[in-house]
Formats: C-alpha cells, structure tokens, sequence
C-alpha cells in the first residue's frame, strides 16, 4: 500500500520522491506500449476521445436513425446483386421496402432520410443482366 504524504512535505515533493523510487525498483519497465508513441499525439483534443475509443474496441458503431436505414438499404442492394435467386433477390427488396415505407410513414430522428421504396421489378432486371 502507498504510505501516506508526511506532515510538512510539498505534494510534488513527494510525488516525485514515490514516482523516482518506484522507477529505481524497476516498477514501470515492460509496461505495455514502452517505447511506442503515445496514441494521438499531437492531434486536437477531442473531449469524446475515450469514447470513440471505447466504440472501436467493442466494435460497436452508432448512427442515428435516418442513416442507419440508409446504410442498411446500401446492403440490401448488394446483397440482392449476390442473391442466388429471383425470388431472394425479391425477398431481400421486400423487406427492405417495408423498412423504409415505416420510416416514411412514422419518421425517424437524425438527418432527413432522402430514401424512397426500391422498384422490385427494376433491381431484378439489374439482377438477371448480372446473372448472364
């Protein structure tokens, strides 16, 4: 356990005394990342840092609403490009199209959607001039 400040020392004085006692034990050599620049250096600060590096170690991402859908659409219509089937490639554009039509419907927050429902008939005919 760290002893306690004595009565009548300077808080630095100290702190420096423990910090350079430690260091003669040996206590900071292997730390992790000895020797390496310290991460984000030199940028800006940003005070939602440990934030974002939290997101990043869970791999977790937020977007609100409205861009989420959008991002979510984007993957359908690849998806349905790889579908194996008409009938896949119809169901994925199904669901997606129900999606959005809600969104329209009840409204989502964030950013304005700028997304209409998909033409079925449309992204099948780009579906069967790929599969050619």
């Amino acid at each position: 356990m760290t002893e306690r400040k004595p009565p009548g020392v300077s808080f630095e004085s100290w702190v420096d005394r423990q910090i350079r006692e430690a260091t003669e034990r040996g206590e900071f050599d292997d730390l992790p990342g000895a020797g390496k620049p310290i991460p984000g250096a030199g940028k800006p600060y940003d005070e939602l840092w440990w934030l974002k590096q939290k997101l990043l170690r869970e791999n977790v991402s937020y977007l609100p609403p409205t861009l989420a859908l959008r991002k979510e659409a984007e993957d359908a219509l690849a998806a349905a490009s790889r579908a194996a089937t008409e009938a896949e490639v119809r169901e994925i554009v199904a669901e997606v199209n129900t999606k959005i039509r809600e969104a329209i419907r009840t409204g989502l927050s964030g950013p304005p959607l700028n997304l209409m429902p998909f033409d079925v008939e449309r992204v099948v005919r780009e579906w069967r001039r790929r599969a050619e």
